[in-house]
């Protein structure tokens, strides 16, 4: 959001007509404000930052509209991730334009794991991650084998507990609505996520979002954190003091037992509010080419080195 606010005054220059005015809120702040406002009416923002989750409820209940309705049309809707994009569609019509989409990976320190012993599979599960951490945590020198979102919040540790959930088997709601959080792989999440936590995971996590398990790791504090691929950027950025210390691997993609595979984490969109029915996820991606990705088009210089891939991917 940071980098989209920077582009501020190339659209003043575009648009003369149009003064723009920045709100920026915690997470919890603002899903309260935004469905606030625009379940009343209240017309206090021209344009949000919703997620994926929220375009469909919201333009089924009439607060949104197309953003085919007086949008410019020197841009290419075809760039956009089919995945993405066919979530934000009804009908062939775009509710909502998304500026980045993400999953989510685990971050670890290379030194660590190395000192512990061990190997990150490329796609590790959630029983290698929980001893790992348990190997990797140094109470005396204030390492945490595992840093996770603790605090409370759909975009806080419910997030990270969705996609840890599916994993594990569970579910909210099975077909008839009827809520799921007292079968048993319910259970096992949150039994196996408060043991990991509380073996390895830092002190008063149940306090931490996104940004302070970030200065955490970035502090050279965690071993591990598993969270969403836009943090590689800042884990291996001149902030961060193990910046030549930091691998990826896959998120875990199974509990103790068999579960699905991994799931998407819903990327932020830009919302114009103001109507569409429940929409449907594509079932492929493609590259999308961005200023602010992380390699330019053409192997140019980007944030991971000059042509570091041929293609980037989300898991899906």
């Amino acid at each position: 959001m940071i980098r989209m606010q920077g582009l501020t005054p190339e659209s003043n220059a575009l648009h003369s007509d149009i003064t723009v005015e920045w709100v920026k809120l915690k997470e919890n702040v603002l899903r309260q404000n935004l469905t606030t406002d625009i379940s009343t009416g209240g017309g206090a923002y021209d344009v949000m930052t919703i997620g994926t989750y929220e375009v469909p409820i919201w333009g089924k209940n009439g607060w949104l509209v197309s953003m085919n309705d007086g949008m410019a049309t020197d841009w290419n809707a075809g760039d956009l991730l089919t995945a993405i994009a066919g979530g934000l569609t009804v009908g062939g019509n775009l509710y909502a334009a998304p500026f980045y989409g993400e999953s989510s990976m685990v971050m670890f320190r290379t030194d660590l794991m190395e000192k512990a012993g061990l190997e990150m599979p490329a796609a590790p599960t959630w029983t290698f991650i929980r001893e790992a951490a348990a190997a990797m945590t140094d109470r005396d020198n204030d390492i945490n084998g595992i840093c996770a979102r603790g605090k409370a919040g759909w975009g806080k540790n419910m997030a990270f507990l969705t996609a840890m959930s599916n994993s594990f088997g569970a579910r909210w709601f099975d077909e008839d609505w009827t809520a799921q959080f007292d079968t048993q792989p319910s259970a096992d999440t949150l039994d196996f996520y408060l043991g990991m936590m509380g073996e390895s995971g830092p002190a008063g996590a149940a306090n931490n979002g996104f940004n302070k398990t970030l200065t955490l790791f970035q502090q050279g504090k965690c071993g591990m954190w598993i969270d969403a691929t836009v943090a590689a950027s800042f884990v291996t950025g001149p902030d961060s003091t193990v910046a030549d210390k930091v691998g990826f691997a896959l998120a875990p993609a199974s509990g103790p037992g068999p579960g699905p595979g991994r799931r998407l984490a819903p990327g932020m969109v830009a919302g114009n509010p103001h109507v569409v029915q429940a929409a449907r996820s594509g079932q492929d991606s493609r590259e999308l080419g961005h200023r602010n990705g992380l390699h330019r088009a053409g192997c140019g210089q980007g944030r991971l080195g000059r042509c570091p891939s041929g293609r980037a991917h989300l898991a899906l």
